[in-house]
Protein backbone atom coordinates (compact mmCIF):
# COMPACT_ATOMS: atom_id res chain seq x y z
CA UNK A 1 0.00 0.00 0.00
CA UNK A 2 2.80 2.28 0.85
CA UNK A 3 5.36 1.42 -2.27
CA UNK A 4 1.75 1.98 -4.13
CA UNK A 5 1.58 6.16 -3.68
CA UNK A 6 5.85 6.28 -3.46
CA UNK A 7 6.24 6.94 -6.96
CA UNK A 8 3.24 9.70 -7.12
CA UNK A 9 4.76 11.63 -3.73
CA UNK A 10 7.81 12.04 -5.62
CA UNK A 11 6.65 13.56 -8.92
CA UNK A 12 4.13 15.86 -6.96
CA UNK A 13 7.40 16.83 -4.56
CA UNK A 14 9.59 17.49 -7.62
CA UNK A 15 6.79 19.41 -9.44
CA UNK A 16 6.76 21.51 -6.44
CA UNK A 17 10.60 21.59 -5.69
CA UNK A 18 10.87 23.25 -9.97
CA UNK A 19 7.67 25.21 -9.11
CA UNK A 20 9.49 27.32 -6.36
CA UNK A 21 12.91 27.06 -8.07
CA UNK A 22 11.15 29.15 -11.08
CA UNK A 23 9.60 31.72 -8.43
CA UNK A 24 12.53 32.08 -6.25
CA UNK A 25 14.39 32.68 -10.05
CA UNK A 26 11.71 35.01 -11.20
CA UNK A 27 11.90 37.04 -7.55
CA UNK A 28 15.67 37.13 -7.53
CA UNK A 29 15.65 38.79 -12.03
CA UNK A 30 12.96 41.15 -10.71
CA UNK A 31 13.91 42.34 -7.19
CA UNK A 32 14.55 46.12 -7.40
CA UNK A 33 16.52 47.39 -3.86
CA UNK A 34 15.01 50.33 -2.66
CA UNK A 35 18.27 52.30 -2.05
CA UNK A 36 18.33 56.35 -0.99
CA UNK A 37 18.33 58.45 -3.83
CA UNK A 38 22.09 59.84 -4.81
CA UNK A 39 22.42 63.07 -4.35
CA UNK A 40 24.79 64.96 -7.19
CA UNK A 41 28.38 65.58 -6.10
CA UNK A 42 28.64 69.27 -4.71
CA UNK A 43 30.13 71.77 -7.74
CA UNK A 44 33.14 73.95 -6.08
CA UNK A 45 32.07 77.45 -5.34
CA UNK A 46 34.40 79.46 -7.00
CA UNK A 47 33.01 82.59 -5.98
CA UNK A 48 35.10 84.70 -4.00
CA UNK A 49 33.97 88.05 -3.28
CA UNK A 50 32.35 90.53 -5.57
CA UNK A 51 31.97 90.88 -9.44
CA UNK A 52 32.23 94.71 -11.14
CA UNK A 53 31.13 96.32 -14.27
CA UNK A 54 33.54 98.21 -16.78
CA UNK A 55 31.22 101.68 -15.28
CA UNK A 56 32.71 100.81 -12.09
CA UNK A 57 36.41 99.60 -12.77
CA UNK A 58 36.85 102.73 -15.85
CA UNK A 59 36.41 106.11 -13.63
CA UNK A 60 38.96 108.95 -13.87
CA UNK A 61 40.73 110.06 -10.90
CA UNK A 62 40.75 113.49 -11.28
CA UNK A 63 38.57 116.07 -13.16
CA UNK A 64 39.54 120.07 -14.46
CA UNK A 65 36.88 122.19 -15.70
CA UNK A 66 37.91 126.02 -17.42
CA UNK A 67 35.46 128.62 -17.51
CA UNK A 68 35.84 132.29 -18.83
CA UNK A 69 37.24 133.09 -15.57
CA UNK A 70 38.75 130.20 -13.49
CA UNK A 71 40.57 126.79 -13.10
CA UNK A 72 38.54 124.58 -10.99
CA UNK A 73 38.73 120.51 -10.31
CA UNK A 74 38.32 118.00 -7.79
CA UNK A 75 39.57 114.34 -7.42
CA UNK A 76 36.63 113.74 -5.74
CA UNK A 77 35.17 110.48 -6.18
CA UNK A 78 31.62 111.53 -5.52
CA UNK A 79 32.22 114.96 -7.58
CA UNK A 80 33.27 113.04 -10.53
CA UNK A 81 30.44 111.28 -10.70
CA UNK A 82 27.66 113.67 -10.83
CA UNK A 83 29.61 114.30 -13.98
CA UNK A 84 29.94 110.84 -15.11
CA UNK A 85 26.14 110.17 -14.09
CA UNK A 86 25.38 112.81 -16.36
CA UNK A 87 27.28 111.96 -19.29
CA UNK A 88 25.91 108.76 -18.92
CA UNK A 89 22.85 109.68 -20.30
CA UNK A 90 24.57 111.45 -23.29
CA UNK A 91 24.28 109.72 -27.19
CA UNK A 92 27.85 110.75 -29.24
CA UNK A 93 27.30 110.99 -32.97
CA UNK A 94 29.53 111.76 -35.65
CA UNK A 95 32.12 109.86 -34.50
CA UNK A 96 35.47 110.47 -36.39
CA UNK A 97 39.62 111.58 -36.01
CA UNK A 98 39.46 115.01 -35.15
CA UNK A 99 41.55 117.16 -37.80
CA UNK A 100 43.37 118.78 -35.13
CA UNK A 101 47.38 117.47 -34.95
CA UNK A 102 47.80 117.06 -30.91
CA UNK A 103 51.46 116.92 -30.05
CA UNK A 104 52.29 118.35 -26.63
CA UNK A 105 52.12 121.85 -27.15
CA UNK A 106 48.91 121.70 -28.93
CA UNK A 107 47.54 119.39 -26.73
CA UNK A 108 48.21 121.79 -23.42
CA UNK A 109 46.64 125.12 -25.62
CA UNK A 110 43.90 123.14 -25.73
CA UNK A 111 43.14 121.77 -22.35
CA UNK A 112 43.61 125.26 -21.37
CA UNK A 113 40.90 127.32 -23.64
CA UNK A 114 38.11 128.18 -21.63
CA UNK A 115 34.64 125.93 -21.59
CA UNK A 116 36.08 122.78 -21.36
CA UNK A 117 36.13 119.57 -18.68
CA UNK A 118 39.17 117.47 -18.91
CA UNK A 119 38.43 113.67 -17.10
CA UNK A 120 41.68 112.23 -16.33
CA UNK A 121 41.86 108.39 -16.70
CA UNK A 122 45.32 106.09 -15.30
CA UNK A 123 45.36 103.53 -18.42
CA UNK A 124 44.59 104.24 -22.05
CA UNK A 125 40.71 102.79 -22.44
CA UNK A 126 40.49 101.38 -26.11
CA UNK A 127 37.21 103.62 -27.43
CA UNK A 128 34.83 100.53 -28.02
CA UNK A 129 34.92 99.02 -24.33
CA UNK A 130 34.10 102.66 -23.38
CA UNK A 131 31.12 102.43 -25.49
CA UNK A 132 29.14 100.34 -22.50
CA UNK A 133 29.45 103.76 -20.54
CA UNK A 134 29.26 106.28 -22.40
CA UNK A 135 26.68 105.71 -25.88
CA UNK A 136 28.97 106.28 -28.98
CA UNK A 137 26.61 105.93 -32.12
CA UNK A 138 29.57 104.34 -34.18
CA UNK A 139 28.88 100.71 -35.49
CA UNK A 140 32.47 100.20 -36.37
CA UNK A 141 34.32 102.30 -33.40
CA UNK A 142 38.21 101.80 -34.08
CA UNK A 143 40.31 99.86 -31.98
CA UNK A 144 41.80 103.87 -30.68
CA UNK A 145 42.76 104.33 -27.11
CA UNK A 146 42.40 107.26 -24.74
CA UNK A 147 43.05 108.57 -21.51
CA UNK A 148 41.84 112.02 -21.71
CA UNK A 149 38.15 112.69 -22.06
CA UNK A 150 37.77 116.73 -23.14
CA UNK A 151 34.02 118.35 -22.90
CA UNK A 152 33.64 121.24 -24.70
CA UNK A 153 30.95 123.74 -24.76
CA UNK A 154 30.08 126.24 -26.88
CA UNK A 155 27.89 129.38 -26.97
CA UNK A 156 25.53 127.25 -29.44
CA UNK A 157 23.56 125.26 -26.64
CA UNK A 158 25.42 122.10 -28.32
CA UNK A 159 28.65 120.09 -26.62
CA UNK A 160 31.29 118.32 -28.03
CA UNK A 161 33.55 115.44 -26.80
CA UNK A 162 37.51 114.67 -27.55
CA UNK A 163 38.98 111.63 -26.93
CA UNK A 164 42.68 112.22 -26.78
CA UNK A 165 45.85 109.68 -26.42
CA UNK A 166 48.17 112.47 -24.76
CA UNK A 167 51.06 110.07 -25.44
CA UNK A 168 50.64 109.54 -29.12
CA UNK A 169 48.92 112.42 -30.35
CA UNK A 170 45.61 110.07 -30.90
CA UNK A 171 42.59 112.22 -31.18
CA UNK A 172 38.84 111.34 -32.14
CA UNK A 173 35.88 113.69 -31.48
CA UNK A 174 32.21 113.73 -31.60
CA UNK A 175 29.07 115.56 -30.84
CA UNK A 176 26.92 115.01 -28.05
CA UNK A 177 23.27 114.69 -28.49
CA UNK A 178 21.36 115.54 -24.77
CA UNK A 179 18.26 115.33 -24.15
CA UNK A 180 18.21 117.98 -21.82
CA UNK A 181 20.44 120.29 -22.63
CA UNK A 182 19.83 122.76 -19.58
CA UNK A 183 20.25 120.29 -16.99
CA UNK A 184 23.79 118.74 -18.94
CA UNK A 185 24.95 122.80 -19.12
CA UNK A 186 23.74 122.84 -15.62
CA UNK A 187 25.68 119.90 -14.23
CA UNK A 188 28.85 120.55 -16.63
CA UNK A 189 29.05 124.04 -16.73
CA UNK A 190 27.36 125.25 -13.93
CA UNK A 191 27.79 123.07 -10.99
CA UNK A 192 31.25 123.10 -11.68
CA UNK A 193 31.66 126.54 -10.22
CA UNK A 194 31.61 124.92 -7.25
CA UNK A 195 34.57 122.85 -7.28
CA UNK A 196 37.89 123.79 -5.31
CA UNK A 197 40.47 125.97 -6.85
CA UNK A 198 42.71 125.01 -9.10
CA UNK A 199 45.96 126.15 -10.66
CA UNK A 200 48.58 125.66 -13.67
CA UNK A 201 51.74 124.84 -12.67
CA UNK A 202 53.61 124.19 -15.56
CA UNK A 203 56.66 125.05 -16.31
CA UNK A 204 57.23 124.98 -19.96
CA UNK A 205 54.99 125.07 -23.24
CA UNK A 206 55.29 121.08 -23.13
CA UNK A 207 53.47 120.70 -20.30
CA UNK A 208 50.34 121.03 -18.40
CA UNK A 209 49.87 120.30 -14.69
CA UNK A 210 46.76 121.81 -12.97
CA UNK A 211 46.66 121.07 -9.09
CA UNK A 212 44.59 122.30 -6.11
CA UNK A 213 45.61 125.92 -4.60
CA UNK A 214 44.84 125.57 -1.23
CA UNK A 215 45.58 122.98 1.25
CA UNK A 216 44.15 119.66 1.86
CA UNK A 217 42.67 117.50 4.51
CA UNK A 218 42.56 113.53 3.70
CA UNK A 219 42.72 110.20 6.30
CA UNK A 220 45.06 108.17 7.52
CA UNK A 221 43.55 104.90 7.60
CA UNK A 222 44.81 101.80 9.36
CA UNK A 223 42.73 98.49 8.51
CA UNK A 224 43.19 94.68 10.44
CA UNK A 225 44.54 92.17 8.49
CA UNK A 226 42.00 90.20 6.90
CA UNK A 227 42.76 87.81 4.55
CA UNK A 228 40.91 85.26 1.73
CA UNK A 229 41.73 81.76 2.00
CA UNK A 230 44.12 80.71 -1.18
CA UNK A 231 42.11 77.37 -1.12
CA UNK A 232 39.68 79.07 -2.97
CA UNK A 233 41.84 80.75 -5.44
CA UNK A 234 43.17 77.44 -6.02
CA UNK A 235 39.58 76.35 -6.66
CA UNK A 236 39.00 78.77 -8.92
CA UNK A 237 42.06 78.96 -11.25
CA UNK A 238 42.98 75.19 -11.08
CA UNK A 239 40.62 72.57 -13.90
CA UNK A 240 40.90 69.95 -11.42
CA UNK A 241 41.20 71.59 -7.49
CA UNK A 242 41.03 67.88 -6.53
CA UNK A 243 44.24 67.35 -8.14
CA UNK A 244 46.29 69.95 -6.63
CA UNK A 245 49.21 69.24 -4.65
CA UNK A 246 50.21 71.63 -1.83
CA UNK A 247 53.62 71.97 -0.40
CA UNK A 248 56.01 74.51 1.62
CA UNK A 249 58.80 76.44 -0.23
CA UNK A 250 60.29 78.24 2.69
CA UNK A 251 58.98 79.94 5.64
CA UNK A 252 57.05 82.63 3.87
CA UNK A 253 55.88 80.77 0.53
CA UNK A 254 53.73 78.16 -0.28
CA UNK A 255 53.05 76.11 -3.66
CA UNK A 256 49.84 74.90 -5.09
CA UNK A 257 50.47 72.83 -8.20
CA UNK A 258 49.12 70.15 -10.57
CA UNK A 259 50.74 68.55 -13.50
CA UNK A 260 50.42 71.77 -15.83
CA UNK A 261 49.98 74.99 -13.64
CA UNK A 262 51.41 76.54 -10.51
CA UNK A 263 50.38 79.04 -7.73
CA UNK A 264 53.17 80.71 -5.46
CA UNK A 265 51.54 82.16 -2.64
CA UNK A 266 53.54 84.44 0.01
CA UNK A 267 52.13 84.57 3.37
CA UNK A 268 54.01 87.43 4.47
CA UNK A 269 52.68 89.89 2.12
CA UNK A 270 49.65 88.11 1.56
CA UNK A 271 49.79 87.95 -2.62
CA UNK A 272 49.77 85.12 -4.97
CA UNK A 273 50.82 84.52 -8.30
CA UNK A 274 49.38 81.70 -10.86
CA UNK A 275 51.06 80.75 -14.05
CA UNK A 276 49.30 78.61 -16.25
CA UNK A 277 52.02 77.39 -19.27
CA UNK A 278 49.94 76.03 -21.75
CA UNK A 279 47.74 79.00 -22.12
CA UNK A 280 50.43 81.22 -23.38
CA UNK A 281 49.57 82.80 -26.15
CA UNK A 282 51.45 85.43 -28.94
CA UNK A 283 48.86 86.20 -31.27
CA UNK A 284 48.24 89.59 -31.70
CA UNK A 285 44.57 90.78 -29.86
CA UNK A 286 42.56 94.07 -29.97
CA UNK A 287 42.65 95.66 -26.86
CA UNK A 288 38.77 96.01 -26.39
CA UNK A 289 38.81 92.34 -26.84
CA UNK A 290 41.65 91.69 -24.31
CA UNK A 291 39.92 93.83 -21.46
CA UNK A 292 36.57 91.89 -22.14
CA UNK A 293 38.26 88.78 -21.96
CA UNK A 294 40.40 89.87 -18.72
CA UNK A 295 37.07 91.45 -17.20
CA UNK A 296 34.99 88.24 -17.74
CA UNK A 297 37.89 86.01 -16.27
CA UNK A 298 37.90 88.04 -12.67
CA UNK A 299 34.12 88.23 -13.07
CA UNK A 300 33.76 84.35 -13.03
CA UNK A 301 35.30 83.99 -10.19
CA UNK A 302 34.41 87.44 -8.17
CA UNK A 303 37.61 88.62 -7.67
CA UNK A 304 37.36 92.02 -6.83
CA UNK A 305 38.22 91.75 -3.43
CA UNK A 306 38.32 95.16 -2.64
CA UNK A 307 38.15 98.66 -4.68
CA UNK A 308 40.10 98.04 -7.71
CA UNK A 309 40.25 100.24 -11.21
CA UNK A 310 41.77 99.51 -14.60
CA UNK A 311 45.09 101.16 -14.99
CA UNK A 312 47.30 100.06 -17.66
CA UNK A 313 47.34 97.50 -20.94
CA UNK A 314 49.51 96.35 -23.27
CA UNK A 315 47.82 94.70 -25.47
CA UNK A 316 51.01 93.42 -27.56
CA UNK A 317 51.71 91.03 -24.24
CA UNK A 318 48.34 90.69 -23.71
CA UNK A 319 48.32 92.62 -20.06
CA UNK A 320 45.83 94.39 -18.03
CA UNK A 321 46.87 95.96 -14.73
CA UNK A 322 43.64 97.20 -11.90
CA UNK A 323 45.22 99.51 -9.24
CA UNK A 324 43.56 99.11 -5.68
CA UNK A 325 41.54 102.49 -4.91
CA UNK A 326 40.14 104.13 -1.33
CA UNK A 327 37.82 106.83 -1.50
CA UNK A 328 38.61 107.37 -5.31
CA UNK A 329 42.31 107.52 -4.47
CA UNK A 330 44.83 105.05 -5.83
CA UNK A 331 47.00 102.96 -3.23
CA UNK A 332 50.57 102.04 -3.81
CA UNK A 333 52.93 100.10 -2.05
CA UNK A 334 56.63 99.26 -1.93
CA UNK A 335 55.70 95.94 -3.53
CA UNK A 336 53.11 96.72 -6.76
CA UNK A 337 51.88 93.35 -6.29
CA UNK A 338 50.38 94.21 -2.89
CA UNK A 339 48.14 97.01 -4.23
CA UNK A 340 47.26 95.98 -8.01
CA UNK A 341 45.68 92.84 -9.83
CA UNK A 342 47.40 92.53 -13.13
CA UNK A 343 46.69 89.48 -15.78
CA UNK A 344 48.39 88.35 -18.56
CA UNK A 345 45.69 86.33 -20.81
CA UNK A 346 46.39 83.67 -22.79
CA UNK A 347 44.24 80.70 -25.33
CA UNK A 348 40.52 81.67 -23.85
CA UNK A 349 41.97 81.58 -20.27
CA UNK A 350 44.09 83.59 -17.76
CA UNK A 351 47.76 82.78 -18.41
CA UNK A 352 49.03 84.88 -15.96
CA UNK A 353 47.76 85.87 -12.47
CA UNK A 354 49.15 88.08 -9.77
CA UNK A 355 47.16 90.07 -7.12
CA UNK A 356 46.99 90.11 -2.91
CA UNK A 357 44.90 87.80 -1.22
CA UNK A 358 43.78 90.75 1.45
CA UNK A 359 40.86 92.46 1.91
CA UNK A 360 40.34 95.78 3.55
CA UNK A 361 37.23 95.38 5.11
CA UNK A 362 37.69 96.07 9.10
CA UNK A 363 38.86 99.95 9.71
CA UNK A 364 40.30 100.42 13.06
CA UNK A 365 41.07 104.05 13.32
CA UNK A 366 40.72 107.38 10.98
CA UNK A 367 42.72 110.63 11.71
CA UNK A 368 42.96 113.56 10.05
CA UNK A 369 46.08 114.55 8.16
CA UNK A 370 46.59 118.28 6.63
CA UNK A 371 48.87 118.05 3.32
CA UNK A 372 49.95 120.97 1.78
CA UNK A 373 48.56 122.62 -1.45
CA UNK A 374 49.50 121.69 -5.15
CA UNK A 375 51.15 124.42 -5.62
CA UNK A 376 53.46 124.53 -2.60
CA UNK A 377 54.39 120.74 -3.58
CA UNK A 378 55.44 122.06 -7.39
CA UNK A 379 57.18 125.08 -6.06
CA UNK A 380 59.26 122.91 -3.84
CA UNK A 381 60.08 120.37 -6.24
CA UNK A 382 61.01 123.07 -8.98
CA UNK A 383 63.43 124.77 -6.31
CA UNK A 384 65.10 121.05 -5.53
CA UNK A 385 65.27 119.82 -8.94
CA UNK A 386 63.63 121.90 -11.69
CA UNK A 387 64.77 119.31 -14.70
CA UNK A 388 63.23 116.85 -12.97
CA UNK A 389 60.12 118.47 -13.00
CA UNK A 390 59.84 118.93 -16.25
CA UNK A 391 59.72 115.52 -17.22
CA UNK A 392 56.94 115.50 -14.89
CA UNK A 393 53.41 114.32 -16.41
CA UNK A 394 50.58 114.82 -13.48
CA UNK A 395 50.69 115.56 -10.08
CA UNK A 396 48.06 114.32 -8.09
CA UNK A 397 46.78 112.80 -4.46
CA UNK A 398 47.29 109.11 -3.66
CA UNK A 399 47.62 106.86 -0.88
CA UNK A 400 50.85 104.82 0.03
CA UNK A 401 50.06 100.94 1.78
CA UNK A 402 52.71 100.31 4.64
CA UNK A 403 51.70 96.49 6.47
CA UNK A 404 52.93 96.13 9.82
CA UNK A 405 52.85 92.02 9.74
CA UNK A 406 53.82 92.23 14.00
CA UNK A 407 50.57 93.76 14.65
CA UNK A 408 48.97 92.17 11.55
CA UNK A 409 47.72 96.06 10.39
CA UNK A 410 47.45 97.62 6.88
CA UNK A 411 47.90 101.90 7.04
CA UNK A 412 47.07 104.02 4.62
CA UNK A 413 49.24 107.46 4.07
CA UNK A 414 48.10 110.10 2.19
CA UNK A 415 50.96 112.19 0.20
CA UNK A 416 51.51 113.68 -3.07
CA UNK A 417 52.81 111.88 -6.22
CA UNK A 418 54.21 112.75 -9.51
CA UNK A 419 54.19 110.74 -12.51
CA UNK A 420 57.52 110.49 -14.76
CA UNK A 421 57.86 108.11 -17.52
CA UNK A 422 54.74 105.47 -16.59
CA UNK A 423 55.90 105.57 -13.07
CA UNK A 424 53.96 107.02 -9.86
CA UNK A 425 56.66 108.45 -7.22
CA UNK A 426 55.37 109.44 -3.50
CA UNK A 427 56.79 113.01 -3.38
CA UNK A 428 59.24 113.51 -0.40
CA UNK A 429 59.91 116.47 1.13
CA UNK A 430 63.24 115.49 2.49
CA UNK A 431 64.47 114.58 -1.05
CA UNK A 432 62.85 115.28 -4.63
CA UNK A 433 62.85 112.69 -6.29
CA UNK A 434 61.41 110.39 -4.03
CA UNK A 435 60.28 106.74 -3.70
CA UNK A 436 59.53 105.18 -7.04
CA UNK A 437 56.58 103.21 -6.04
CA UNK A 438 54.35 101.82 -8.83
CA UNK A 439 54.57 100.42 -12.30
CA UNK A 440 53.43 101.84 -15.52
Amino acid sequence: MGLKYIEPIKSIVLLLLVLLSIAFTFSIWTYTPNYDPIEPTATVDTSIAKQLTIRELVKPYKVLVHSETALKGSMEEKEIDVFLNEMARWRVTEFAPAPQVMDQKNFNEFLSQPNRMTLYFQGTIPVPSYDAILNIEERNLPEAAFDRLVVEWTAENSFKIHFINHSTGDHYQGKVISDDFKRSFKVIAMNSKELPDFEKVGFNDNQYLAVPSQPLLLKEKTFFQQEVSPTRFRNALFNDPNAVRRSPVDSNHEEYGDNVAKMIVDTEKKTLNFVHPDAQYTEPIDPSELFKDVLDSINEHGGWTDSYRYSYMNSRSHYVKFQLFIDGLPVHSDSSEMTAITVNYGVNRIEQYSRPYYTLDELLTEDDVKLPSGVDIAETMNHANPTELKNVVDLTLGYSMRHDTERQLYIIEPGWFYLTKGKWTRFSPEQFGGESIGLE
